[in-house]
Parts: structure tokens; C-alpha cells; sequence
């Protein structure tokens, strides 16, 4: 069901272990070419492109773009008390964790009378995207209105795809944990088409849409399909995104220790997301490769998305990778940047804090990706596809930006008065000195 692949008395640089690895192919730039004529449509039509586009790709009509508030407190009001209980305690845990994470205004003293500030403001306004095709995901909606809340965001929009059997409202659940969150500006618009409303903003075309559907917004943020992913790369520069966000990745870096169990369910739980899902064992043991491949056998069929999740391991981009000992599966992790990466071996913690490139790391037995998906705390929009070696998961910081307040008095300036001068003489820019020389004569 999972190949092989053996790097044991092998030396490789780095660009030779990434050419190694299993990784999902993902024709971005083609998708692109699809995506760019529905950008341009939602542009130039607003609502009227929007309500044909979700006929075309949903299969149904919204007659409400933005969710009536009702259909919120309706949904909330019949959410299961499980699952609100869940919801909420996510939402208790994730919020916390992001309250550590804002940053602190300073201030340097550069000279007598001459001062630097840094202030951190949050963007004004953010558009969340919540997935809905192959599952339903109340648990982004927390990630990333929670995250944006914690910054200080005044303005939160969150598009959800409209669902048939909804009547062409998004699944309950996310209508739910929106009204948990105190969201109440919800739109039944999904894929590349609801990052072209954030972006461009929409005119409405039905009494009840009202003139403006949707104003843009600063920032667009939330997991997606390759469309999804297209169109936040073809809309940067618009707006601010976090990440180009592909099909989810987990590594297990596991010796001997590990429990084969644990490591194949985990393994299972990242490929029932979606065919091209990812899930790579990194190991020096093949008494653990083979009976992990013996696990997974024995579970994958026996799982509710079995189809989806055989397809998954037997895919290109799950494997079970065998090196001669720790020191080289920390060096192809890295290398391979994943995700969700977990540590299962003897000096869990300690290996964890070596490596450089990974979305999450879980540590040790007891913390499972899926607890990271939902209660850890964390954040669970993280980079995919290798983008790990440079980008960071969603957080505050997504939604913050520094501003620099420089303020000296006349003795200040002047005493680098004749240095700025020249330099800007030396860069061919006399009239930037003479700006400076003309408050002194």
C-alpha cells in the first residue's frame, strides 16, 4: 500500500534528499490559468458572477450570498451539545495560545533627542476562507477568525461554498462556530471565487445582497484546494495572504521506541483528508517500517474514507523512508519540511528543538497531530509543499504589520546633519540633503 524508499549509506546534499523525497504534484500554474477568468468575472460582476459560478461549480443558486443572521442562531441553536462543548473548548484553548503570541510595541533611544518607535496595528479588515468539499471544517473557522481576533481585527468576514442539501447556505456547522465566535458577516461563496470577492470586494445584483455585497478586505487567509491556492497567488499584491496552503503533510521521525500502532493511525488520520494527502515514516528501524506497513494494512480498509485514504499512501507522496540512524532522518525532515511533523524516539524533546523546518512539531507519544488539529492550542493552518524552510503557520502575526515612528528633535538632526548629506550626494540625490540643510539656514 506505502512504497519504500531507502537512504541507508547514502550521502546526499540537501537538493538530492528533496529530489528523493515524496512529495504531491501540484500544477499550480496551470490551475492559475483557470482560476484568472473567474477572478476577472467576480470583479467586473460582483454578486450576479458569484450567484452563476456556485450554480456551475456548487450545483445550486444561493438566494442569500451573505448568510442571514437568523440561519447563524439557528444553526447554533441546533448544533449537538457535544460538539458545541468541543467547539468551545477549542475555541478556549486556541485563544490562549494566540493571546501570547502578539507582539510588543518599542522604543530605542538612537541618540539624545533622537527616538524610534515600532507600533504593531492590525490590518483593518480580513476575509477567512472555510473550506467544504470533501470535509467540513468548524475547526478552520476557529483557527483563523481567532487568530485574527486576538490581533486586534476590527472587520471579519468569513465564505463558506454553498451546499445543496443547505440549501445553498454553508454547512451548519461552520454557520455554527461562526455564531460561537461572534462572527456575523458569513458569505455562501466558495473556492477561487470567494478569495476574488475578499480581494475585490462585490456589487450586489438582488434586492436583499444591497448595493455592496462585500467590501474588500487587507487580508485573506484559510486552506483551500489548488483553485483556492491559485487564486491567492494571483491575488497578492491586492491583498496580503498567508500561505499558498496545498494538501495536508505529516512526517513521524520514529526509532525503535515508537509504537507501530500509534504511528500507523496517525498516519491513516493525515490521509483521510484528501487523495493527495501525505504521510511519510522516517525511520532507522525496519523492524518499525514493517510492522507500521502491517498496521496500516490491517486499519486503512477498516477506516470510514478507506478509497480516499488507500489512495493516499499508495500515492507518489507517502512513503516509508529507511536512513542508517537519527542523525539522517533529522536531516531528511528537515529537508523535506513538513507540515505536521511528530517525533516518536528517545529524546523526543530533545531532537525537536534541532529542527528548523516543519509547520508543528509534536513531540513524544501523547501529542498526536489531531490534537493539534483541534485542542492543542496551536495553530493548525501550517505550510505545506516544502514551504516550511520560510514560512511560518497562522498566527497574529498574519494580521499585524509594524509601523515605524521616527521622531528626533533639531540638536538630533543636526548632529548627522553633514553625514546625510553625503551619502546622499554620493548616491546622486542632492535634493535629499538640501532637505535636510534647509532647517538649519
Amino acid at each position: 500500500m506505502i512504497s519504500r524508499i531507502d537512504l541507508r549509506g547514502r550521502t546526499l546534499t540537501k537538493r538530492e534528499l528533496v529530489d528523493e523525497l515524496p512529495r504531491a504534484v501540484l500544477d499550480v500554474e496551470h490551475a492559475a490559468e483557470q482560476v484568472a477568468p473567474v477572478l476577472k468575472d467576480v470583479r467586473l460582476r460582483g454578486a450576479r458572477a458569484l450567484r452563476e459560478l456556485a450554480e456551475r461549480f456548487d450545483g445550486v443558486r444561493p438566494e442569500h450570498l451573505r448568510v442571514p443572521p437568523e440561519q447563524l442562531s439557528a444553526a447554533l441553536d441546533t448544533l449537538p451539545p457535544a460538539v458545541r462543548a468541543g467547539l468551545e473548548e477549542s475555541i478556549r484553548r486556541v485563544r490562549m495560545g494566540h493571546a501570547a503570541q502578539r507582539p510588543q510595541d518599542f522604543t530605542v533611544q538612537i541618540a539624545p533627542g533622537a527616538q524610534v518607535r515600532q507600533r504593531w496595528v492590525p490590518v483593518e479588515r480580513v476575509g477567512l476562507y472555510a473550506p467544504g468539499g470533501l470535509a467540513v471544517y468548524p475547526s478552520s473557522v476557529v483557527m483563523n477568525v481567532v487568530a485574527a481576533q486576538e490581533a486586534g481585527v476590527e472587520s471579519l468576514a468569513v465564505a463558506s461554498p454553498p451546499q445543496k442539501e443547505n440549501g445553498g447556505l454553508p454547512h451548519p456547522t461552520i454557520l455554527a462556530a461562526c455564531a460561537l465566535l461572534g462572527v456575523d458577516e458569513v458569505y455562501a461563496v466558495g473556492g477561487a471565487q470567494a478569495v476574488a470577492m475578499f480581494a475585490y470586494g462585490a456589487d450586489g445584483s438582488e434586492p436583499q445582497d444591497g448595493a455592496v455585497l462585500c467590501e474588500p478586505v487587507d487580508v485573506v487567509t484559510g486552506p483551500g484546494n489548488v483553485y483556492v491556492a491559485a487564486a491567492k497567488r494571483l491575488v497578492r499584491g491586492v491583498v496580503g495572504i498567508d500561505a499558498e496552503a496545498g494538501p495536508t503533510e505529516i512526517a513521524v521521525l520514529a526509532d525503535s521506541t515508537a509504537d507501530a500502532g500509534h504511528v500507523a493511525t496517525d498516519l491513516i488520520s493525515q490521509a483521510e483528508h484528501d487523495p493527495l494527502a501525505a504521510a511519510v515514516l522516517v525511520t532507522p528501524s525496519v523492524e518499525l517500517a514493517s510492522a507500521v506497513e502491517a498496521r496500516v494494512q490491517d486499519l486503512a480498509g477498516a477506516t470510514k474514507h478507506a478509497a480516499r485514504v488507500a489512495q493516499a499512501l499508495a500515492g507518489p507522496q507517502s512513503a516509508v523512508v529507511l536512513v542508517d540512524d537519527l542523525e539522517q532522518g533529522l536531516a531528511v525532515v528537515d529537508a523535506y519540511g513538513a507540515e505536521h511533523l511528530e517525533i516518536q524516539t528517545r529524546d523526543a524533546a530533545a531532537l525537536a528543538e534541532r529542527v528548523r523546518s516543519a509547520g508543528a512539531i509534536f513531540v513524544g507519544p501523547w501529542s498526536p497531530v489531531s490534537l493539534g488539529d483541534y485542542m492543542a492550542g496551536s495553530n493548525h493552518v501550517l505550510p505545506t509543499g516544502g514551504c516550511a524552510h520560510f514560512a511560518s503557520g497562522l498566527g497574529v502575526h498574519a494580521f499585524v504589520k509594524a509601523v515605524q515612528v521616527v521622531e528626533y528633535d533639531r540638536d538630533a538632526l543636526e548632529e548627522v546633519a553633514d553625514r546625510i548629506v553625503a551619502v546622499a550626494n554620493d548616491e546622486d540625490l542632492p535634493a535629499h540633503g538640501e532637505a535636510v540643510r534647509a532647517r538649519f539656514h
